[in-house]
Parts: C-alpha cells; structure tokens; sequence
C-alpha cells in the first residue's frame, strides 16, 4: 500500500547519521542523496529525511522497521546503543501483539520512536 514515506527532521546529517548505524543490519543504506535530503532502502528509495520547514512542536512519530530475524533486532538495538539513542524497550517477544512479535524500540535524534521488528518465529 505505502510507496515511501519521508520525515522532516531538525539536523539532516545528524539524523542521516543515526539511521545509516540503525538501518544498516536490517539491510537498508543510503540509496539517493540531494543537498539536505537523503533517501534509504535496499533496491529503491523507500525511506527518505529531510529538512523540517514548519515552525512549532513536531509530533513524535512511529517508525517500524521489518528485519529479517531475530538476531538482526538484536543488531540493530545495538547499533543505536552505539549510534547513542535513548533506549525505550530492549529487544523481546511482544505476545499482545502475536506470539513471535519480536521487537526492540528506540527514539531517534528528533525524538522519533523507531522499531525493528521480526514476525517469524525463532
């Protein structure tokens, strides 16, 4: 159904750097690039940032990543520990959701909430 989506952020190379740490084991990487506009995916631009225009308070958003297994939920907590980001949740089974619902969350340098997510069983 979605194509794309972009998020404006307050500091595009800051941003862009957090999200090259965090996507890279879930395969994504910098796909395109204009000055102060970077575009991720892993075949085609799927997932771009740029530069906020708006005054006023942005809305947190929440951003789900799909990863392959559960080994690369861990890689990818791990690379935002190292990228510097806030913690939310550590990476484990979300049985609410359904039983293999495996997934770690994180808040990006706009105060985003970012999650990667496994659906496969172990």
């Amino acid at each position: 159904m979605m194509d794309h989506l972009s998020v404006q952020v307050r500091d595009v190379p800051a941003s862009a750097a957090f999200y090259d740490a965090v996507l890279a084991p879930l395969g994504g990487r910098r796909l395109l690039e204009f000055p102060n506009v970077v575009g991720y995916g892993t075949d085609r631009p799927e997932f771009w940032l740029g530069p906020t225009d708006t005054s006023g308070e942005a809305r947190e958003l929440h951003l789900a990543f799909t990863a392959d297994d559960r080994a690369t939920v861990q890689a990818f907590h791990d690379a935002a520990i190292k990228a510097g980001a806030e913690v939310l949740h550590a990476p484990r089974v979300w049985p609410e959701y359904h039983p293999t619902y495996f997934a770690a969350f994180v808040r990006d340098p706009d105060g985003n909430n970012v999650e990667a997510v496994c659906h496969a069983p172990e």
